[in-house]
């Protein structure tokens, strides 16, 4: 089966299992890393912005019951306030556990697009699922 879809079919999809729309800027979950110390020990952790962004996130996000199953399509617009930062939905597909779908690992096809918006950053998200 090919599964080559172009964007503008995604977008004239009717029924979507999953939308969502949330405000503010994800943080590029690579380069959002901080070094923290537990005793002896370091370790990595999400930022301060990742972290604040997953609260904004689940604050906005409104769960699905049930969840999806199976495999997953991700269509998500991500428009940032400027061009500085990466384009990373990674914290996205993890916000959107027990919230859309079971595990990210669920997705098997993304679509990820880069917007401008300096005065409302957000993430325009939507999900399918996935045909096998």
């Amino acid at each position: 089966m090919d599964h080559t879809i172009a964007i503008s079919s995604l977008i004239a999809i009717e029924k979507w299992d999953y939308q969502a729309t949330i405000f503010g800027e994800p943080a590029s979950k690579a380069n959002s890393r901080k070094l923290v110390r537990f005793g002896k020990r370091l370790a990595s952790i999400k930022s301060d912005k990742a972290r604040n962004y997953e609260k904004i996130f689940l604050a906005q996000a409104k769960a699905i019951d049930p969840l999806i199953e199976g495999d997953v399509l991700l269509f998500c617009h991500i428009y940032y306030a400027s061009r500085r930062p990466d384009l990373d939905e990674s914290l996205i597909m993890d916000c959107l556990q027990d919230v859309a779908y079971k595990n990210d690992r669920q997705i098997k096809a993304k679509v990820i697009l880069h917007g401008l918006d300096k005065d409302n950053p957000r993430a325009e998200i939507r999900l399918v699922q996935y045909p096998t």
